[in-house]
């Protein structure tokens, strides 16, 4: 089921926006965590899974970026797992992170998602902004959110609304 549209102002959008792109992005390969840079490529991947056409990276932590406690929190991860689960869409463990750590989200890359399906997920999910990319392209950040007319850092965002 899909969540009700929810409102986000100028304001928030914009602040929400910058947070994103300022924010840190891993995933996860025996062990060890490797960066995820909005704007960039991600050759790690590209390189240790040839057959995957696109990538995205989603969470289901803190719906509309409201903080919700961390049990709330695992339930709602775990429902996403499931549903990726039964999709069928191979994905692996990732988390986004403010660059002090003062805010965490684990989640997922997911692997051969179109960016449509992204997008109805992060819906479903209540999450404002999501990473997606194709293979060897930059990874863009896909807010659902109209773009604030003052907002001037965009390159490589999507405005969704």
């Amino acid at each position: 089921m899909t969540q009700p549209p929810h409102i986000v102002s100028e304001a928030d959008a914009s602040r929400l926006a910058t947070a994103y792109l300022e924010a840190n992005y891993r995933w996860a390969c025996s062990g060890d965590w490797h960066d995820i840079r909005i704007g960039l490529p991600v050759p790690g991947l590209d390189l240790l899974y040839p057959d995957v056409g696109s990538f995205g990276l989603l969470s289901a932590w803190n719906p509309y970026s409201q903080p919700r406690d961390e049990a709330s929190n695992r339930r709602q991860d775990a429902v996403l797992e499931a549903e990726l689960d039964a999709r069928d869409l191979r994905h692996i463990p990732a988390f986004s992170s403010a660059p002090n750590r003062s805010w965490r989200e684990p989640g997922w890359v997911i692997f051969d998602i179109g960016s449509a399906d992204l997008d109805a997920l992060s819906r479903r999910f209540g999450q404002l902004g999501a990473l997606w990319w194709r293979r060897d392209g930059a990874v863009r950040l896909r807010m659902q959110a109209r773009r604030p007319p003052a907002f001037d850092r965009d390159t490589a965002i999507d405005w969704l609304e």
